[in-house]
């Protein structure tokens, strides 16, 4: 226990670092425009649009990639509300100002990026039944990720923990709707 929780506080010594950092920085013009951008996409705009875009174009494996899309994302849901009630840990907007940055954070809580988290997860799931999308797929995902963390909404390890947790799901995911012959 004691390691845990040494390893635990340096994490988050990192994390607070970094935040400082990030919430101090007076970043370009393009590159606000560009995470706000990015954190407002991840919102679920991108999501629903990519979800018609393949069920009108996406072919004979369209309903699979949406369920098994969607199966993610939904449980990817019910999963980071879980563990944000678990872990109460506030964000670092709510620790330090942002010198810049006034976007208001969807729920109270920092661990895990639920962003983050859906973002990967559908990018994981679509990019395997259309390959040819997987590199704009990952650098959706990547920018939400960044921006969550540019913008003061997670620490560093929220949005590594949503990138795992997120590739976790969308690989289940798979392998659910696979073993019912779906995927």
């Amino acid at each position: 226990m004691a390691v845990a929780r040494s390893l635990w506080m340096r994490i988050e010594r990192r994390d607070h670092r970094l935040m400082r950092r990030m919430n101090r920085w007076r970043a370009p013009r393009w590159i606000r425009i560009w995470t706000i951008t990015a954190t407002r996409l991840g919102d679920g705009w991108i999501w629903y649009a990519l979800g018609f875009l393949v069920l009108a174009f996406g072919g004979s494996q369209r309903f699979a990639a949406v369920s098994t899309a969607g199966a993610a994302a939904v449980v990817g849901i019910f999963l980071f509300k879980a563990l944000k009630h678990i872990s109460q840990r506030p964000r670092p907007c709510q620790i330090e100002p942002h010198c810049w940055s006034k976007v208001l954070p969807p729920d109270q809580f920092s661990f895990p990026s639920g962003h983050t988290m859906t973002a990967v997860s559908i990018a994981l799931v679509i990019s395997y039944f259309y390959p040819s999308l997987e590199g704009v797929l990952v650098f959706l995902a990547l920018n939400i990720a960044i921006s969550r963390i540019v913008l003061g909404m997670h620490f560093l390890s929220d949005v590594l923990a949503g990138i795992v947790l997120g590739v976790a799901l969308g690989c289940t995911s798979i392998t659910a709707f696979a073993s019912l012959g779906l995927a």
